[in-house]
């Protein structure tokens, strides 16, 4: 869909950063564990080992017309609130099949994290800090990776970034925690390129291959091995892997109910592959909805693309409550910023980051609640305003992972999360 209503700033020209390579580009050393070797211990620990899944509505969706309508006032615009599986708690009408999930969500409704830049937004939701000339840090993804890929061995990696684009290509996220916890971008619902052996390459000559190189690589090990060289070995091992498991990677092997409640749409496809690769071992998947960067005809727009989210979304969450794994999985619906309510001259709502809203829900966070307020006609927050460094400590804690705990990078203890900050305790049960 061709964007003709957003301010055209260079976060949504540039998607993202791509790294030269290929699929072997970057990735980190193999554990020696194979996870899916036996599938019904891979869907029992599916059950127990934490996951989380983020989904980042570009541009800066209007929580008016999605977790905090405002019905009958000034800002509040055409559609109406609708009661949800919780009494007390409304959605947008434009949500109608989420409403149904709200008994195993949270909805954040006090958000003001002081900026209407788009950058400058999104760097403070996905990194949980503010940006620093003396510091690079890693991407919410990575440490996600690494806190709770440190507490299994799984071959597979553990970041995922699932997007429109190629496939295949490691990101630059992950700073000083090393590539092995940089992402890997799955493009349009398929899996990793290169991951099919050449034509005229049998399995039987492709063991062989790989067995002389590993000889190699060992007789070089002995006398000149560095950190280097165990990266390269990480590699080529991961990316066998790879290779080894794309199935893994492959929604046709979903039930073709399954694709049709998902619906033949790009964000359906990409939905459905997240559950499967949550079901899969693999802890961190990222997906994106846009671009919500409504400064023109925010109303139709959000008619359309909450249409679209809506139900890929409900199905994701109640196929997850219902695999018995809600508790070990942790959803995270964000924006950047959101929308103002006073709606301009062109029908459209601007950038705002003074009171705004959030979808989260799983591990151990509140089922069906509603966590702060704002005003009549939401320009202000009321109760409980919260800033992007509580969050990121949230999002650890409700995964069991103590977010005041360090990484040890270097023998030098770098903190998982801003320590200027704290978790919601409100927030954890």
């Amino acid at each position: 869909m061709k964007c003709h209503y957003s301010c055209k700033t260079d976060e949504h020209t540039i998607h993202r950063r791509k790294f030269l390579g290929g699929l072997a580009a970057g990735m980190g050393v193999v554990g020696g564990l194979d996870f899916f070797a036996h599938p019904a211990t891979a869907k029992k620990l599916a059950k127990t080992e934490k996951k989380v899944v983020v989904i980042n509505m570009a541009g800066g969706l209007s929580q008016l017309e999605s977790w905090d309508p405002k019905p009958k006032t000034r800002t509040g615009g055409p559609f109406r609130a609708i009661p949800t599986s919780v009494p007390g708690i409304h959605l947008s009408e434009l949500l109608p099949e989420i409403s149904k999930q709200m008994k195993h969500l949270t909805v954040v409704r006090s958000l003001n994290t002081h900026t209407n830049d788009h950058g400058k937004g999104a760097y403070m939701m996905f990194y949980g800090r503010k940006k620093s000339p003396a510091e690079k840090f890693p991407q919410v993804g990575a440490v996600m990776a690494k806190a709770l890929g440190d507490q299994k061995d799984s071959s597979l990696p553990g970041h995922i970034k699932i997007s429109s684009g190629g496939s295949g290509n490691r990101n630059n996220d992950a700073e000083y925690l090393g590539p092995k916890y940089a992402s890997i971008t799955l493009g349009s619902g398929k899996a990793p390129k290169n991951t099919k052996l050449p034509k005229g390459l049998t399995a039987t000559l492709e063991d062989q291959r790989q067995a002389f190189r590993r000889t190699a690589n060992d007789r070089f090990a002995l006398r000149r091995r560095t950190a280097q060289t165990d990266a390269y070995t990480y590699n080529y091992e991961q990316a066998l892997e790879l290779m080894r498991q794309r199935h893994v990677f492959d929604i046709s092997k979903e039930s073709k109910k399954d694709q049709d409640r998902y619906g033949n749409h790009q964000f359906g496809q990409h939905c459905l592959l997240a559950r499967r690769l949550l079901e899969n071992g693999i802890s961190f998947v990222q997906l994106s909805h846009s671009n919500y960067d409504t400064h023109n005809e925010n109303f139709n727009f959000h008619l359309e693309q909450m249409g679209e989210f809506d139900g890929p979304f409900a199905n994701l969450v109640a196929d997850i409550a219902d695999r018995g794994m809600l508790d070990s999985t942790l959803f995270v619906v964000l924006s950047e910023f959101g929308r103002t309510p006073n709606i301009n001259r062109y029908y459209g709502r601007d950038h705002w980051g003074k009171s705004w809203s959030i979808c989260m829900g799983g591990g151990k966070l509140p089922r069906g609640a509603a966590y702060g307020k704002t005003n009549k006609e939401g320009t202000a927050v009321t109760d409980k305003q919260l800033d992007h460094g509580p969050l990121f400590h949230t999002y650890l804690e409700a995964l069991g992972i103590d977010s005041t705990s360090t990484f040890d990078i270097g023998g030098r203890p770098i903190p998982m999360a801003d320590p200027a900050y704290e978790y919601v305790s409100d927030l954890i049960v």
